[in-house]
């Protein structure tokens, strides 16, 4: 069965949809029965068990008694999608040495679909623990409360940035957070003078981040890298001049080896 957006955008398929939908309520409630599920979408039980049975039959859910949850298959094809990514072929070292160097959280970030993608994390020996950051590498964020985020829309085409505020707006997380679309360009126009964003408190009170954006030879940006941790460790000449330093170096180390691999392919 097919549905064609009124916008006269593409027809798209009303099962493949319903599945995005189930897989969602799984993954929201960690396990499932029909009854559950049925509740969730509205749909009659017998409906939900077919979708369960339908999905759990082409290896995307696991059944455990009466209720299902999401396979490892997803874990395969996330590594399948990530190590394909230049950005984290050639990011992941150098997250990990500066999570070594710094002994804070280290991100490397993409966007995909407005949002930001955690594609790697390391927590350094002294960066705080929790749920929180745990719960980050498995999550989309917002991009324009975390310096990763900043450090990419700063570099994307402004029409582009304006379609991403239309469709997911400007959420606050924090007071600190920018709500205001002329008050994030104008921020966004800062990034790229210095060539660094800052995270002050805009997605956790009392945490700080510093991200730089990894582009291509052809100046597009692919990514980010952040550095983050709490207020008390990033102040002063640290969290202005060293982190900034820091994470720009790792960031141009990062573009230096994607290029050199884009060229060597090239003239083969």
């Amino acid at each position: 069965m097919t549905s064609e957006h009124g916008d006269g955008g593409p027809r798209t398929l009303k099962t493949v949809s319903t599945a995005s939908r189930v897989l969602d309520a799984v993954r929201e409630h960690d396990e499932v029965g029909a009854s559950d599920l049925a509740a969730a979408l509205d749909v009659s039980k017998s409906t939900a068990y077919i979708h369960l049975r339908t999905l759990e039959e082409n290896g995307f859910l696991v059944q455990r008694g009466d209720t299902y949850r999401l396979a490892f298959k997803f874990t395969v094809l996330g590594e399948y999608v990530r190590n394909r990514s230049p950005l984290y072929r050639y990011g992941k070292s150098e997250v990990d040495d500066l999570a070594e160097e710094t002994n804070q959280y280290t991100h490397l970030v993409t966007e995909e679909d407005g949002f930001g993608i955690n594609l790697y994390q390391v927590r350094g020996d002294t960066g705080i623990d929790g749920e929180y950051q745990t719960d980050k590498i498995q999550r989309r964020d917002h991009l324009h409360y975390t310096a990763s985020g900043k450090a990419i829309l700063a570099y994307l085409p402004r029409e582009r940035v304006e379609e991403i505020l239309d469709e997911r707006g400007l959420p606050a997380r924090t007071a600190n957070t920018v709500t205001d679309a002329e008050s994030l360009f104008a921020e966004l126009e800062r990034v790229r003078e210095r060539g660094y964003a800052y995270n002050d408190g805009e997605e956790i009170d009392g945490f700080r981040a510093v991200g730089a954006p990894v582009r291509d030879a052809d100046g597009d940006v692919l990514g980010s890298l952040s550095v983050s941790g709490p207020a008390s460790v990033m102040q002063g000449d640290r969290f202005e001049e060293e982190m900034p330093q820091r994470v720009t170096q790792s960031a141009n180390v990062i573009e230096v080896n994607i290029t050199m691999d884009a060229r060597a392919n090239q003239s083969v």
